[in-house]
């Protein structure tokens, strides 16, 4: 028989509040600090060839699940998304300037 775990049922409205009372004693940043602990901890333990496994296999679980018309879609979107927004890189003289759609081209 395991021991039982110490707090409140995961998902729980009790758990839920040991989460808000974390994030307004600590602030937003803790979380952001300790993610990144955690995954130097995981890329140190398993390598950077993990991230490329766990990501293969995300991929053909999504590809299972949605089927490949669906990268089209989402890249179709991305691309309209891309034309539609200017880029930002710091340092790019040309990245300053502003890409022109077909709706800019008609005003």
């Amino acid at each position: 028989m395991e021991p039982k775990k110490r707090g409140p049922q995961p998902g729980s409205e009790k758990a839920k509040h040991g989460g808000q009372a974390v994030r307004e004693k600590y602030g937003p940043d803790f979380y952001s600090k300790i993610g990144k602990k955690g995954g130097e901890a995981v890329k140190e333990k398993h390598g950077p060839a993990f991230y490329a496994e766990i990501g293969k296999k995300g991929g053909e679980t999504t590809k299972r699940e949605h089927g490949p018309e669906f990268y089209s879609r989402i890249g179709k979107k991305g691309g309209e998304r891309g034309r539609m927004q200017p880029k930002e890189n710091a340092g790019n003289s040309s990245a300053t300037e502003k890409h022109t759609t077909a709706h800019d081209k008609q005003k």
